[in-house]
């Protein structure tokens, strides 16, 4: 009820970003009257929400653009995106809006992230989840290529991780990705998964299932949800944690911990 009310209301006041915030923000108000509020404040958590998008979307175009041409497989990994996400055709025209805007050469993203340090600064999971989706997105055609990177540096320091945590995030997010299709069991996919752990073989059972379980903690929806991630983005989240799940138990099997 009160997501509807919200939706309508933005919109009239605010238009797409305005109906944007008010449909986070229903959703947040039907789920605390259902759920109970569990300590979230509800117009802070969907403003989070609607911040995270945003910048979501500008720094796709942003990377998209960075060596000069935005490629298929970059559009259609956009595509699969706001499928995922249910957006309605109207908000998709905004959120294409936002990704040219990005992709536009001469606009700076330094406005957009000082916002989104400003609103969701101390929620270090959602600062990660962000970097996170945007090194999976430099994969999209295969590879990140030097320009990519030079962006994604740009954006990991601006969302507070040194040179060594993004270099580590970059080899842990391309290691895992090798597991999104499945479970494969060569010498190669082992020594892909203890990268993919952020491990190496010398570490111990108890520092691997250490890091195992920081990771997967990382994207409990719960969690997620309470720092601001969109609720529509959880399953983007979850399909990280099942290729993190699988990594583990490649290791756990090699090791029969």
């Amino acid at each position: 009820m009160f997501k509807l009310i919200g939706i309508v209301a933005g919109f009239y006041f605010f238009g797409f970003f305005g109906a944007l915030l008010g449909l986070l923000l229903g959703s947040v108000i039907d789920r605390a009257r259902a759920y109970g509020a569990g300590g979230i404040n509800p117009l802070q958590n969907a403003l989070r929400q609607s911040v995270f998008l945003a910048t979501m979307f500008i720094s796709m175009g942003k990377l998209a653009k960075a060596d000069g041409q935005v490629t298929q497989a970059e559009i259609e990994h956009v595509e699969l995106l706001m499928q995922k996400l249910g957006m309605t055709p109207e908000h998709r025209v905004q959120a294409i809006a936002l990704f040219k805007r990005g992709a536009d050469p001469a606009f700076t993203i330094d406005s957009t992230y000082a916002k989104f340090m400003s609103v969701c600064g101390h929620t270090r999971h959602l600062k990660q989840v962000l970097l996170v989706y945007l090194i999976s997105m430099a994969t999209a055609d295969g590879a990140i290529n030097s320009a990519e990177e030079k962006v994604l540096a740009d954006i990991g320091a601006r969302l507070g991780f040194d040179q060594a945590t993004f270099k580590q995030l970059i080899d842990m997010v391309l290691n895992q990705s090798h597991f999104a299709a499945g479970q494969p069991s060569t010498a190669a996919a082992l020594d892909d998964a203890y990268k993919a752990l952020g491990v190496t073989k010398d570490h111990s059972d108890q520092e691997i299932k250490r890091a195992y379980r920081r990771l997967i903690s990382q994207y409990h929806p719960d969690k997620l949800i309470g720092q601001g991630l969109p609720e529509d983005m959880i399953a983007l989240a979850s399909e990280k944690a099942k290729e993190i799940q699988l990594a583990h138990d490649l290791i756990e099997r090699h090791r029969k911990i």
